[in-house]
């Protein structure tokens, strides 16, 4: 990689940086981190197939591309134009609330980094290593954007649609070779595309299935009009009527270059463990610890208390009683109850028992409490404690400071084979032999000489 060009303009070092980062550059466990990354967004991707909004979203793209093209859309196996399958495939990466989340900048980075990589990998005949270079432009760019823009831009603006764009237009700007010049009008024409509301909660709309749909597809269309020299705000940041002016008050531009070549946040990101929004895992790790730890059944409990951060009262405060299984991994209590009452809360516990009644009646039982330590430690640490209330008259506590799948308590290969097995087969998408066949392939991607389709006929 070339020396970071430091600027008064922190947009341009972060385009010179995607540009012109090279995978020398890349410390080698940051490159397999990437490659565990591919594997459980390949899992989620398959998960989405036959969901609702996913098969619209990818029906109406589908039917506006290519029947034919270089690149795969996953779900169903078509090949298409590079367009058409980044979006169909980041449609279908987010719904089964499986896809890895970055704590500091609140952002689910796989969603709307892979699938337009691919796609264009694909495409451009790229090898394997040029792919993971550009996901790991891709996720620091997106990341430190998602982290400039700050706590404020999240009660709003659902991160991973907005600084999505930014995060898929790196990626794609470096996989077409833009110079730090292009890369730069490409995060420009990226930004003025940032778009996603949180609003959709409140009555289980298809939004966030939409946010990385658009967020994937207009970030790889911005890096493919910068290369024709279509031009972008050079200050879509941090300028007087940017992305920050517009959509929050505690920006910070320092944290875009923040250790930049050197910190690698790609290496920060966290799996999830459980099938649900990411603010509900910490209390639920700390609910299953204290269950366990004192041999507790549902019905031993009388109320718990999470002891929760802001961000999650404002996500999930809106969902008191969830109508479709997708607003259910938003609300605390049901996910507390499937816990409580089934031991775990996976893709098949929502679909079986998310209206259970039990475990609405756990659910009516859990309430959310802002805490002082919790809410000061978040975005960088998100800690889980509960206060359990038995019916006895008890009163138990449970704390856990690294939820299962967080940097310091993450997935090991195995588990990330057999997690993204269980998607895949959830999703009805491919088979066991399948999997076995692209995890392979996933492992070894860096020695790739070109990026192959992983499940579409090849003819």
């Amino acid at each position: 990689m070339e020396t970071l060009v430091t600027s008064s303009n922190p947009g341009e070092s972060l385009a010179h940086f995607a540009a012109t980062l090279r995978i020398d550059a890349i410390p080698q466990p940051v490159l397999r981190r990437a490659e565990d990354l591919m594997l459980d967004w390949f899992g989620s991707a398959l998960a989405g197939r036959n969901a609702r909004p996913v098969e619209s979203i990818v029906r109406f793209i589908e039917s506006m591309g290519p029947a034919d093209g270089p690149s795969e859309v996953l779900t169903s196996r078509r090949r298409t134009s590079p367009l058409v399958a980044a979006i169909a495939n980041a449609a279908s990466s987010h719904f089964a609330e499986q896809d890895d989340v970055h704590n500091g900048s609140v952002f689910h980075p796989a969603a709307v980094v892979f699938p337009p990589a691919l796609a264009v990998a694909q495409a451009v005949g790229a090898s394997g290593a040029e792919l993971l270079v550009a996901v790991v432009a891709g996720y620091e760019v997106g990341i430190r954007v998602g982290e400039f823009l700050g706590r404020s831009h999240y009660r709003t603006f659902h991160t991973t649609g907005t600084a999505g764009t930014f995060a898929a237009a790196a990626a794609v700007g470096s996989l077409l070779g833009l110079t730090p010049g292009q890369m730069l009008h490409a995060l420009g024409s990226a930004g003025t595309q940032s778009a996603g509301l949180w609003e959709f909660l409140r009555d289980a709309a298809d939004s966030k299935q939409l946010h990385t749909a658009h967020a994937a597809g207009a970030g790889l269309t911005a890096a493919y009009l910068a290369r024709d020299g279509f031009t972008g705000a050079r200050r879509i940041l941090d300028g007087m009527q940017g992305v920050a002016a517009g959509m929050s008050s505690d920006a910070d531009p320092a944290r875009l270059v923040d250790g930049l070549g050197t910190r690698w946040c790609l290496a920060e990101t966290s799996f999830k463990f459980h099938a649900s929004c990411r603010h509900t895992h910490p209390a639920a790790d700390a609910l299953q610890q204290v269950m366990q730890r004192h041999s507790l059944a549902a019905g031993d409990v009388r109320r718990v208390t999470t002891l929760v951060h802001q961000g999650a009262i404002d996500v999930l405060g809106p969902v008191t009683d969830p109508q479709t299984v997708h607003q259910a991994k938003f609300s605390m209590g049901t996910v507390l109850g499937l816990v409580a009452v089934h031991g775990r809360a996976d893709l098949d516990a929502f679909d079986a028992h998310y209206r259970d009644p039990a475990v609405i009646a756990f659910r009516d039982r859990v309430g959310m409490a802002l805490d002082a330590e919790v809410d000061g430690a978040y975005p960088a640490r998100w800690i889980g404690k509960v206060v359990v209330e038995t019916r006895e008259g008890g009163r138990l506590e449970g704390r856990v400071d690294e939820p299962k799948g967080d940097p310091g308590n993450t997935l090991s290969r195995d588990e990330i084979e057999q997690k993204a097995l269980r998607l895949a087969l959830y999703g009805k998408a491919a088979s066991a032999e399948e999997m076995r066949q692209v995890t392979g392939r996933i492992w070894s991607i860096a020695h790739a000489a070109s990026v192959q389709h992983f499940l579409a006929a090849h003819g």
